[in-house]
């Protein structure tokens, strides 16, 4: 008995001490100071080669921990899902070998560069992601990162994007492929000797396309991302065909000219179910979007803020563009439901969204006529001025950020064009300049507030929107209109400056590594139509902006009301990393169907008055 007590009492002294020495080492580590590596730096230089080819765009899929731009190269043919070209993507380094990252670069350049890959251009375009795991490939930690994170395996990811502390370059990878919808993934990586990897559960293009390539393998555990592909859609747009191949150290092949001569003959099946459905959504209509919106928002008021109302009053103007007046009834009824149990809707909570949301009462009572939502709207507007009727420094509730312009702004130039005062543009004129001090800067784009001078999208959506809607309220012969045309033409110059290839503005403006924000997008866009509309910007100049971003819009848009990467509700944050860590909504969102509602029809009317240009010319 005393022998199994001492036993025992050996073996817990013996894991208390091994505990200790765990804790003890890692506090040790957590004390030694972090290394300096100047990762972008290594990572622009292994890129030299190919950053000299004209034929390429250079962007990037998302961010490190470390804050290092996960690159990307592509095509202008890579943006038209239309194409007849058999689009491929690349993908080096994930498993942050050397090997996998120089095989993808010299076949990058093999393609656009050599005499013998150009009778190819006329059937294949290729984009890369030569160095998925940049941080890694740098510290040559293997497949792990600088967070300790393993990047090739966690697929599909199942963490909110893109908050993973210690790989979110799984979830940047995911998502963008499914929207750059490739018809071919190839994932290259290290390997003992060259063999290409057909998973069993491949799409059947992919079998097909295998049955060319030789030597292989077919596994049926491993090789994560490729074979999640084939299952599970990225960013729920489609599934992928998708294989990889491994390159030996030493004398492996090129083995970008083998795949491309097994496409061409096995007869290799295009678009991809994920083209396939880019192309759905591309060819829709405004209104047909519009309208695909209006089945999922505009239904409800259970809080008055900016959310609900602007898609009910989208309903509104949707229904102004067909001719359905059921949808005015619709919005109404809620609204007096609203109403009948919120009499005084300023004595609720809410701050500067709740002043923006009086919005639906000054759209209301401009549809209708009727004084109580004149009176409702104007208790907003009134909060912009004393007992005494003057001016206060500025509208309540701003707490110094850049999207009080559109919470408080254009609810006082709607109150200035139903009551016919011109305290109320001059108030809102005050508010502007007051935000404008606290928040832009000298480029021209707004910070989110004062604590960070990151350049948030929504913190840039919402001036431009805000100052859209001012304008369209402001008379022409007001002395003030073209102070505020003055300024959002500086804000919009700004901003066009930093569009995305793909037509989309970024979760922070001029960072093009933090990803593709949708209702940014919304907002910049919509601002820029009503602007091209009314006449205070110019259609050559914003025109190709307005296309590029109308077209981006659309793929994020589902037929069923799912949008991609939409900006959960942000506060004040004290850094860029705060910005670039808030979660990107993959779903139905109040928010983003709210904008996406709003510029579709801002587009709808746009395609009328365009559409009755062309007539009066043919006549």
């Amino acid at each position: 008995m005393k022998s199994r007590l001492y036993t025992t009492c050996l073996i817990l002294f013996l894991l208390n001490s091994f505990l200790v020495e765990m804790l003890s080492a890692a506090s040790i580590e957590a004390q030694k100071p972090e290394l300096t590596v100047d990762f972008k730096t290594a990572i622009q230089k292994r890129l030299k080669s190919i950053q000299k080819r004209p034929a390429l765009i250079h962007s990037a899929i998302g961010v490190t921990r470390k804050e290092t731009p996960i690159p990307c190269v592509y095509s202008k043919e890579d943006l038209n899902f239309q194409t007849g070209k058999i689009r491929i993507l690349l993908i080096g380094g994930l498993d942050g070998s050397e090997v996998s990252v120089n095989s993808v670069i010299n076949a990058v350049n093999w393609f656009y560069g050599s005499n013998a890959a150009k009778p190819l251009h006329n059937t294949f375009s290729v984009s890369a992601i030569p160095i998925a795991n940049p941080d890694g490939w740098v510290l040559q930690k293997g497949p792990k990162n600088a967070t300790n994170g393993n990047p090739t395996r966690g697929y599909p990811p199942l963490s909110p994007a893109y908050q993973s502390v210690t790989k979110p370059e799984t979830e940047y990878l995911w998502r963008w492929i499914g929207m750059h919808a490739p018809d071919l993934v190839l994932d290259v990586r290290e390997g003992k000797q060259f063999q290409w990897i057909i998973p069993v559960d491949a799409l059947r293009s992919a079998r097909t396309l295998g049955k060319q390539l030789q030597p292989q393998v077919r596994p049926v555990f491993g090789w994560e991302l490729v074979s999640s592909l084939a299952y599970k859609p990225p960013s729920q747009i489609g599934r992928l065909p998708a294989l990889a191949v491994e390159i030996a150290p030493n004398n492996s092949p090129m083995f970008l000219p083998t795949l491309l001569t097994a496409i061409q003959q096995s007869k290799f099946r295009r678009p991809s179910p994920a083209r396939l459905e880019m192309m759905r959504r591309l060819q829709r209509t405004p209104i047909q979007v519009a309208t695909q919106l209006s089945k999922v928002y505009g239904h409800e008021l259970k809080r008055l803020s900016y959310l609900p109302v602007v898609s009910l009053i989208s309903q509104i103007r949707l229904g102004k563009l067909t001719g359905d007046k059921n949808r005015l009834s619709h919005v109404e009824a809620i609204t007096q439901k609203y109403l009948s149990k919120n009499p005084k809707p300023l004595k609720n909570r809410g701050g500067g969204s709740l002043i923006a949301g009086h919005l639906l009462f000054s759209e209301l009572a401009k549809a209708t006529g009727n004084r109580q939502y004149v009176n409702l709207a104007k208790q907003a507007a009134d909060l912009g001025f004393d007992e005494e009727g003057q001016m206060r420094e500025s509208m309540p509730f701003h707490v110094e950020m850049s999207d009080a312009v559109f919470m408080s702004c254009p609810i006082l130039a709607a109150v200035g064009r139903l009551t016919g005062d011109p305290c109320y543009y001059e108030m809102a004129q005050r508010h502007w300049r007051f935000i404008q001090k606290l928040d832009q800067r000298p480029d021209g784009i707004y910070r989110n507030s004062p604590l960070s001078d990151a350049a948030w999208g929504r913190g840039n959506g919402f001036p431009a929107l805000g100052l859209a809607l001012v304008l369209t309220e402001l008379p022409l012969n007001s002395p003030l209109r073209q102070s505020f045309i003055a300024g959002h033409r500086h804000h919009l110059e700004a901003l066009s400056h930093h569009q995305d290839p793909t037509g989309m503005w970024h979760q922070v403006i001029d960072h093009r590594e933090s990803y593709r924000e949708l209702t940014s997008t919304c907002m910049i866009t919509f601002s820029m139509i009503r602007g091209v509309r009314e006449g205070w910007l110019d259609e050559k100049q914003y025109a190709p902006l307005i296309e590029r971003a109308w077209n981006a819009i659309k793929t994020r848009v589902a037929f069923d009301g799912t949008l991609v990467d939409v900006c959960t509700g942000t506060g004040k944050q004290t850094s860029l990393r705060g910005y670039l860590d808030r979660m990107a909504i993959l779903g139905t969102d109040a928010r983003g169907g709210a904008m996406a509602f709003l510029v579709s029809n801002e587009m709808a009317q746009w395609r009328n008055q365009q559409a009755n240009a062309l007539e009066q010319i043919m006549d």
